[in-house]
């Protein structure tokens, strides 16, 4: 498990964050209590799911798994602290209210979201957990 900071531009009034990468065995052993799969986003970068974990202590994490392709094993293990990933969920469920009269291309919620994403993924790519 190797710990990064995540830092936005500017424009994405986004505080910096601390993501840590996990290997595989990491995200087990974290996740060995079990899982709840919380929401998928389908993006350029690969489909992230969201889910929180409990380890066999009862502890709580906070995930992002992303899949590249038609991958069947996450590329990527992410644990955030639990504002950030609030904060992330927060994105994803505001897009249900936003009255979107708009063309599909419009910038929302989830299409920041997503810029947030590629912004931790850039920032992870040369860790290695």
């Amino acid at each position: 498990m190797k710990t990064f900071t995540v830092h936005f531009h500017e424009h994405d009034q986004a505080d910096a964050m601390t993501v840590k990468k996990l290997s595989e065995q990491d995200f087990d052993t974290v996740s060995s209590g079990g899982v709840r799969q919380l929401f998928e986003l389908d993006t350029n970068l690969g489909l992230f799911v969201f889910m929180d974990a409990e380890d066999n202590e009862g502890n709580e994490t906070y995930h992002i798994l992303r899949y590249e392709e038609d991958s069947e094993e996450p590329n990527d293990y992410y644990s955030l602290e639990l504002k950030d990933f609030y904060d992330l969920v927060a994105l994803y469920m505001s897009d249900m209210y936003v009255e979107d009269d708009e063309d599909e291309d419009s910038y929302g919620p989830v299409q920041h979201l997503a810029h947030l994403l590629f912004h931790i993924v850039d920032s992870g790519k040369e860790v290695t957990p």
